[in-house]
């Protein structure tokens, strides 16, 4: 089983990217994670169905976040995608013979997870990650599902990223042969380079779907 869980995107200003994602949506911050301070970041999470879509910034210089933002010259981008899976060790096998370097690792009671280096995968940061039991999710807090709503929503879950790629047929290739391709779509690359350049979210309403919005330039399609 592979499932995209969490998409993380990186901005200049955190509450004003959350704020415009919590009112444009209309969805939580579940939890905000002191863990990722080990990267140099902040961040706050935002439930979407029982997925999560991550915002974070950097809050010292010389991060891999703040360099995405300089390279990409833009104040918002995708910066990770993190899939769950249930069979990390087999994958990580795999991904090991492929020639992909595990650029961090974390193994907790409750999760296991791997960050895959982008330039051996290709495109952007991906994380492949283990909960126990299948369906947990630690990076959402400890009391995520508190938050889960069952009245209408704008949104009720994370359809896929769209990355931008200067080979679009090579990198899908790349992908499908170490088991990443899922809910993800590949185009060719604009002016901004590799990388995540939008997001797919289910749209509640029918008839909102093909609807477009731009978060600081990053684009937000409900599909």
């Amino acid at each position: 089983m592979i499932r995209l869980r969490q998409v993380a995107l990186v901005a200049r200003d955190l509450e004003l990217t959350t704020d415009f994602l919590r009112h444009v949506l209309d969805v939580d911050v579940c939890f905000r994670d002191p863990g990722v301070a080990e990267f140099g970041l902040h961040n706050a999470l935002l439930l979407v169905g029982d997925q999560f879509l991550e915002v974070v910034a950097p809050t010292r210089p010389a991060t891999t976040a703040g360099r995405l933002l300089d390279k990409r010259g833009v104040d918002c981008t995708g910066y990770m995608a993190i899939y769950e899976v249930d069979d990390l060790d087999r994958r990580e096998e795999h991904l090991t013979a492929s020639g992909v370097r595990v650029v961090w690792r974390g193994d907790l009671p409750d999760i296991r997870g791997r960050h895959l280096h982008p330039s051996d995968v290709g495109g952007t940061l991906v994380s492949i990650d283990q909960p126990v039991p299948n369906g947990a999710w630690r990076w959402g807090g400890p009391s995520w599902p508190a938050h889960v709503h069952t009245d209408t929503r704008v949104v009720t879950g994370i359809a896929g990223v769209r990355i931008g790629a200067n080979d679009p047929a090579a990198m899908r290739a790349r992908w499908s042969e170490l088991g990443l391709d899922h809910a993800v779509s590949f185009h060719p690359a604009g002016e901004h380079g590799e990388g995540i350049d939008a997001l797919d979210l289910v749209a509640t309403d029918r008839a909102r779907a093909g609807e477009v919005q731009l978060v600081d330039g990053f684009a937000v399609h409900f599909v």
